[in-house]
């Protein structure tokens, strides 16, 4: 299911396994934090603070560093 402008909301299973003990609880903090407008969540699991995919989207290309967000399917890298 993809947020309003587009980004995912649900990351691809290689970034976040869908049997992880909290993955409802964070796709929950990540919907959340997209629909207030956040650039960032915190995760529920880690305390770390997460990019969502609404905000590496409006960045427009992947920095291959394994977000779990990542918009981009195949890596979009970054322009040179």
């Amino acid at each position: 299911m993809p947020a309003p402008d587009g980004a995912p909301l649900v990351p691809r299973p290689e970034r976040l396994d869908p049997a992880h003990h909290d993955y409802e609880r964070i796709l929950a903090a990540h919907a959340a934090a997209v629909a207030a407008g956040e650039a960032l969540y915190r995760d529920p699991t880690t305390g770390l603070m997460v990019f969502t995919s609404a905000t590496l989207l409006e960045r427009g290309w992947c920095c291959e560093r394994g977000c779990r967000h990542c918009p981009f399917p195949n890596g979009q890298p970054r322009p040179r």
